[in-house]
């Protein structure tokens, strides 16, 4: 056993964590879940790169009209 070593240290949020873990399991499942809905989709390479090519340049001041 090393002379040095400190006695195990959890912070408040560390505690407040796994006691809420304990408390609700299914949390990271739910966690996961919530996340597929906005975060974890495929791409549609072929569609992102339709939109873009319709992109129309921008002004170089863009409250300024056209000029005839």
């Amino acid at each position: 056993m090393n002379i040095f070593r400190r006695a195990d240290y959890k912070s408040e949020a560390t505690q407040f964590i796994d006691q809420l873990k304990v408390a609700k399991p299914t949390l990271e499942a739910e966690q996961l879940a919530g996340r597929a809905l906005l975060w974890d989709k495929q791409l549609d390479r072929n569609g992102i790169k339709d939109m873009r090519s319709g992109d129309v340049a921008q002004q170089p001041y863009v409250y300024q009209t056209a000029g005839k």
